[in-house]
Order: C-alpha cells, then structure tokens, then sequence
C-alpha cells in the first residue's frame, strides 16, 4: 500500500499534548483537507510541495521507523497534514506486533476504522483564527472509534479562540482537553520571540485561572521553546 509522505524523522521528544516530553518517532504524511492561514507544516499541506512528497509502502515506512529508532519500540506519532487522509492500519498492526505505540494527530475531519487500533487518536479541532470551521458530526464521528485513549488538543491565538476552545469542550466533556499557546512565527528561518510566547502562555494561564476554568491542561509548545521552527525536530 503507498502513502504519500512528507518526512520521517526522529527519534526526538514530543512536543505537546498529552505525550509532552516523551521520545517519539514522526510519520508526517502529504495532504490535508484543511488550510489553516497559521499552519506551521506547510510543506505537508500545500499541494505546491507534493513533488517533495515520497511515495512509500507501508513496509518501507516501516522499516525507516525501526531504522530511526534502532529496533527499540517506542511511540510512533502519524501527524501531517492529516494521516487520516491514508491508511495507516496495516502499519499499525506491524508496530504493534513489534512492541511500538501509536498515536495520531488529526483535526477530526474524517474518521477512519483504523483509529479503533491507535494508543492514542489526538483530535485537534481548529479554532477561529484558523479561518477553517469544524464538522463536529465528523468530529464525532472521529470519537466514536473508540481508540486505546482519546482527548482534545487546542491552540489558542485570542481571547475568541479561548471561548471557543470552552465550548468546544462542552460538547465533549468526556475528552482530556489540553490548550497551548499557538506560535505566530512559523517560518523556519526566522527565530521566533520567546519573550513573547512565554507571555501568551502565562496570559492563557491566568484566563484560564481567572475564569475557575480547571478542566484543560496548559502547556507550552516544548518543541518551539527548544528548535524553534526547525523541520524534522
């Protein structure tokens, strides 16, 4: 089976979300159904770089997986992009028979069978500033396949973000929810202000705390602190 893959690279800490910290392998897949006017993967997105997506079989993926991590079973992240635009169950299968752990990043915009076999399905659905608007059937629907484990990822811009991040919540109370301040300087070559996203991050936390909202977990984006916008880390 080919997949359509913009990079492989690792192994490197995650950095966000519910896995925060922990070492990971990353799969980013070529494609999206979404354009987020601050993606901060354009390279995996914009049709104008398929001709520097590989076109790969499930096997050989996995192969430059267990090559990266030296045999060593780890967590292997599927993010993009969207991966669920391809099929990533027969990959899955192969890791898991192998000791290694899955988790996907997606907006929550298609819902694959596959996704009843991930360690954890991550759904990152994209708030106002995104200029995208959420199908919560879909979303929903993406919930209902019932993974391993489940939560909710936001990025938050502005204060709209953040009251729209509430009532995203509100309708799936159930799901783990982790907001982070989101990165307004996405290209690679130049250094992103620090100072400025150390002060998104406490502005968030004192919303957050002002408002006797405890429901979400605030984390920096660990890896922007540490490589800023460096691809392939």
């Amino acid at each position: 089976m080919s997949l359509r893959i913009a990079e492989i690279f690792g192994p490197t800490i995650q950095g966000e979300g519910a896995l925060i910290g922990e070492p990971t392998v990353f799969v980013r897949t070529g494609g999206c159904d979404y354009r987020c006017v601050w993606c901060d993967s354009p390279h995996a997105v914009d049709s104008a770089y398929r001709a520097t997506w590989a076109k790969m079989e499930t096997d050989e993926v996995w192969e430059k997986v267990r090559a990266l991590s030296g045999g060593q079973p780890l967590t292997v992240s599927l993010s993009g992009g969207n991966p669920a635009i391809q099929d990533f169950g027969p990959m899955i299968a192969m890791g898991h028979a192998q000791g290694y752990r899955f988790a996907c990043e997606t907006q929550g915009s298609i819902a694959k069978d596959w996704f009843s076999d991930l360690d954890m399905l991550v759904l990152s659905p994209k708030p106002p500033s995104s200029q995208e608007h959420v199908d919560w059937e879909a979303f929903a629907a993406c919930v209902a396949t019932k993974p391993a484990k489940t939560v909710m990822k936001i990025v938050i811009f502005d204060e709209k973000d953040y009251h729209w991040a509430r009532q995203a919540h509100a309708r799936f109370p159930q799901l783990p929810l982790f907001l982070q301040p989101g990165n307004l300087e996405v290209d690679p070559n130049i250094a992103v202000d620090l100072s400025a996203q150390s002060a998104r991050l406490e502005w968030l936390v004192d919303k957050a705390m002002a408002d006797r909202w405890f429901a979400p977990r605030i984390l920096p984006q660990l890896h922007v602190m540490i490589w800023g916008n460096k691809r392939g880390v």
